[in-house]
């Protein structure tokens, strides 16, 4: 599976398809770049309750196992909820499942489109049911032995949101997976996921990074090599950085952006440019933080097909050899800097059982 951005992307593609060997028919999906949702529904067969929707954090493109994602959603509207919902309901009905079901939704000019839906448990369902306190599996399964969720004690529609912040956030094992790229895109790479909450959105997110980072770069240094599709949505995230404290490295093209904005970098060599070079600094131990996007559409690079590719594969390699977070979406990036900036501010985190946050199961809904 691959996004391409261009006819010649897509003739790279097949073209080293077809030298593994491949044969066979190609699928070809129109792209949406919008924002993902995954919902988790329990349904008896008429009624349909909804506990809550997670939105991913990365834009649509990034597998939804290796997403970050928030409940409640942060930036869906009224509107596009009750489209959701409605959606939701409808194909519920449709489908006449009986107990879990999953559907993954991409929003596109405030309009839910469907990417897919799974008459089954998710992933996110032991997540979903932790936040809001609803016991999502036992409601499913009594639903299978005939018991409506009206007799459970559950309404239909969506739950109201719950006073807090959870941050799902995946776990990744690329140290014990070697020659494997940690560039997210989508096919699914984690190993597992682990959970941030807290009352505010960038606390929980903090938590999160936390629990899946070996640690987080309070001060240090950081290594940035921005393709140049990315440098302008790129800019304000390492300003951000610069202005946490930390020290940039950067790439010819990603320095010259940086200068020329008035944040000072180091120039770091390509790997084809002798020494030291964009590996140098990491396996030497200079960065604590490394964003790295990856080129897309055009030619990939002026010396050569796969010469910058190749560059960016050592870069995120050699990261996970050294245990340094990498990050390959811009959006992740941009929570990480939230979390940071929340953690400079408060520099504290407050612990406490998962039952503290969310109280008693909600055991009301609105009618379906």
């Amino acid at each position: 599976m691959e996004i391409v951005h261009s006819a010649d992307d897509l003739r790279r593609y097949v073209d080293a398809a077809l030298s593994f060997g491949v044969r066979g028919p190609i699928l070809i999906d129109k792209y949406l770049l919008g924002r993902e949702l995954d919902v988790d529904a329990v349904c008896d067969g008429e009624t349909v309750l909804i506990p809550g929707i997670l939105e991913h954090i990365e834009r649509a493109g990034v597998h939804s196992g290796d997403s970050f994602a928030v409940y409640p959603p942060i930036t869906l509207s009224s509107e596009e909820t009750e489209r959701v919902v409605e959606a939701t309901r409808l194909i519920a009905r449709l489908v006449k499942a009986v107990g879990l079901i999953n559907i993954q939704f991409v929003i596109q000019e405030g309009i839910p489109y469907v990417l897919e839906v799974n008459p089954r448990a998710s992933r996110t369902v032991p997540f979903l049911s932790k936040v809001t306190g609803v016991p999502m599996v036992t409601l499913a399964t009594n639903a299978a032995l005939g018991q409506s969720l009206a007799q459970q004690g559950f309404n239909g529609g969506l739950l109201p949101n719950r006073s807090l912040f959870a941050v799902k956030a995946p776990v990744f094992s690329m140290a014990k997976l070697p020659a494997v790229d940690t560039v997210l895109g989508p096919e699914m790479k984690s190993t597992g996921e682990a959970m941030g909450i807290a009352k505010d959105l960038a606390t929980a997110q903090y938590k999160a990074f936390l629990s899946t980072m070996q640690e987080l770069p309070p001060d240090g240094a950081a290594l940035c090599s921005i393709a140049d599709a990315d440098k302008a949505e790129a800019l304000p995230i390492m300003r951000a950085l610069h202005g946490l404290g930390l020290t940039l490295y950067a790439t010819d093209g990603t320095a010259r952006l940086l200068r020329e904005s008035g944040i000072p970098a180091t120039i770091v060599q390509k790997l084809r440019d002798g020494h030291p070079n964009v590996v140098d600094v990491i396996h030497a131990g200079d960065v604590q933080l490394v964003v790295n996007t990856v080129s897309a559409g055009g030619p990939i690079s002026d010396n050569g097909p796969g010469v910058t590719l190749r560059d960016g594969y050592e870069i995120r390699r050699a990261s996970v050899e050294r245990r340094i977070p990498c990050l390959t979406s811009l959006d992740t990036a941009r929570a990480l800097v939230q979390a940071l900036r929340a953690w400079r501010r408060e520099h504290r985190s407050q612990v406490a059982a998962l039952g503290e946050y969310v109280g008693s199961p909600a055991a009301e809904g609105v009618h379906a």
